[in-house]
């Protein structure tokens, strides 16, 4: 007579709670590319969370309950492309920030946020020119370019004040100017016009930042 061995119950739970943990971090990412590839294609108006389901190979109902209405699906797409990662990261906890503020000069500390913001820019600037259509009529998304705007430009103020440390900023700029120059050529905008409008290379742009950079902010 053949015995049956069974798993212990607490290790079949353990199991079993793993595994709906995998499968919906799963949904999760792939409602997330759905809706990144419809949203680009079609903007944000002509994208339905139904269609997005579709294209996901999921319901509707898992869609709400993965992420949220429409709003928050493209919320969750900002904020994972200002990450970099599957889940939001605060700014200053983000891996290039860490390494920016341990960078021993000013010309270290600019390298690494301007390969930092191309990288951020390649996955953020298709979605900032669908989020500033949409902005002007949904209220929601309105909400949401101001929130990101906002916070740029505290994080722009806490950059120029690391910077300020290495002693070789020009004497004649403020922290306020540095910030706003720094500000002006890392958003969504001026990456756009570069890259996707004028056609340079990812590399170009951010040799260029380096370059601009160094050549505005020390004298």
């Amino acid at each position: 007579m053949s015995e049956q061995v069974n798993a212990p119950s607490g290790d079949r739970r353990r199991y079993d709670s793993s595994t709906r943990r995998g499968a919906a971090a799963a949904n999760r990412q792939r409602i997330l590319v759905a809706a990144r590839e419809l949203f680009l294609a079609r903007g944000y108006r002509a994208t339905t969370v139904a269609a997005i389901a579709r294209r996901a190979a999921v319901s509707s109902d898992t869609v709400y309950a993965a992420v949220g209405r429409k709003p928050e699906l493209f919320r969750e797409l900002v904020e994972t492309a200002l990450s970099g990662g599957p889940s939001p990261v605060p700014g200053r906890d983000r891996d290039y920030a860490v390494t920016m503020r341990a960078a021993p000069t000013l010309a270290a500390k600019l390298a690494v946020y301007a390969a930092a913001v191309t990288a951020i820019q390649a996955r953020l600037a298709p979605l900032f020119l669908v989020l500033r259509e949409a902005a002007a009529g949904e209220e929601d998304l309105a909400v949401l370019w101001r929130e990101v705007s906002e916070r740029r430009a505290r994080n722009m103020r806490e950059l120029a004040g690391d910077l300020a440390t290495t002693g070789t900023l020009r004497a004649d700029l403020s922290l306020e100017d540095v910030a706003d120059v720094i500000w002006s050529m890392n958003s969504s905008e001026y990456y756009a016009l570069l890259v996707l409008d004028r056609g340079w290379t990812p590399d170009r742009f951010r040799t260029w930042l380096i370059d601009a950079w160094l050549r505005l902010l020390t004298g």
